[in-house]
């Protein structure tokens, strides 16, 4: 017994026996205050940069969803035409520099709700699409007792309005380049999603059926492009990253090239949209045109947050400052 309590004993060492040299800061009114002065000061820096260049940035949104106070688009809201064209006008007074973003939001869509963010065979997107889908796609899994490729919620759901973009010069429509390239996440592009390998992308999928939704299958999402389909599509790879609000929008282009490297001249503009996706049932629709700077996109609650920190930094400093000297002179007068 005793050479077993022996065998289970650590080692003598001073990292076993807790003998290490250790260091325990003395917290005293001496260096507190002076760091929470300084903490505070460092936020309030740090917030004044980020809700300027916040400000700084340029933002145009428009909705379209045809109903209620908000009429752009409103011939179509009723979806009675498929495809309905509707065209969104607006003006530039300045420069909207570059780069510029072409986004679509939605509202009042709850892609975090559990059993629609897990409606998805990722083996399936990883370049299986004749597979039998994952019990997960369920009611998308078949039809017809065929797979349906991609399957799922999230797939079948995928966002399908299309966007267009023109500058009104002298009465004629002059065609803003729109560069769909790139636009999804590299992890997801290089990583999570693949092709089929083997023949041609419209071989791997035969024997699948499109999901519901969709209009064409997946091999055709881009007929321009023919890098640009099946599970590697940029716009359904956008739309597979779901969001974690319910108020969201996702990348659709960028306006990087051509004329318009620096970004949209002053002037009129129109946006062309085909109307695909019925929302007025549950939510509402919007396009957003916005750049970037060094912090991202516009925020100013990041910002906000920042000077509200520093702020209260600075006056519990001035408090404890206040109490220091307080009790600190109670005590050598008495």
């Amino acid at each position: 017994m005793k050479n077993q309590q022996a065998a289970n004993r650590p080692d003598n060492t001073a990292f076993t026996q807790q003998r290490l040299p250790a260091w325990q800061p003395m917290l005293s009114a001496h260096v507190v205050i002076p760091g929470f002065l300084l903490i505070g000061m460092a936020f309030i820096g740090i917030g004044v940069a980020l809700y300027i260049t916040s400000q700084n940035i340029q933002v145009l949104e428009a909705d379209y969803t045809g109903t209620g106070q908000y009429t752009n688009c409103s011939e179509c809201a009723n979806m009675q035409t498929t495809p309905c064209i509707c065209n969104v006008t607006f003006s530039l007074t300045t420069l909207f520099t570059a780069p510029v973003f072409l986004y679509y939001g939605l509202s009042n869509y709850y892609q975090n709700y559990r059993k629609y963010g897990v409606s998805r065979d990722d083996v399936q997107l990883w370049g299986d699409p004749t597979r039998s889908p994952a019990d997960a796609c369920a009611p998308y899994q078949y039809i017809d007792s065929k797979p349906i490729a991609p399957c799922g919620s999230i797939a079948n759901s995928m966002f399908n309005d299309t966007f267009s973009l023109y500058q009104i010069i002298n009465g004629t429509k002059k065609e803003v380049p729109l560069d769909g390239k790139g636009i999804a996440w590299w992890t997801d592009y290089n990583i999570k999603f693949r092709n089929p390998t083997q023949g041609s992308l419209q071989d791997a999928f035969n024997g699948t059926m499109k999901p519901v939704n969709w209009s064409k299958p997946a091999y055709e999402l881009d007929l321009g492009d023919p890098n640009n389909n099946g599970f590697l599509n940029q716009d359904f790879l956008v739309w597979m990253r779901t969001a974690a609000l319910p108020d969201f929008r996702k990348l659709y282009r960028r306006i990087t090239g051509g004329d318009y490297a620096l970004g949209l001249p002053p002037g009129d503009y129109v946006l062309q949209i085909e109307y695909n996706y019925a929302v007025k049932d549950f939510g509402r629709k919007k396009v957003v045109l916005s750049n970037v700077t060094w912090m991202g996109g516009k925020n100013e609650f990041l910002g906000i947050a920042y000077l509200v920190v520093g702020s209260l930094c600075i006056v519990m400093s001035v408090v404890m400052l206040v109490v220091y000297a307080k009790y600190k002179f109670a005590d050598e007068n008495a």
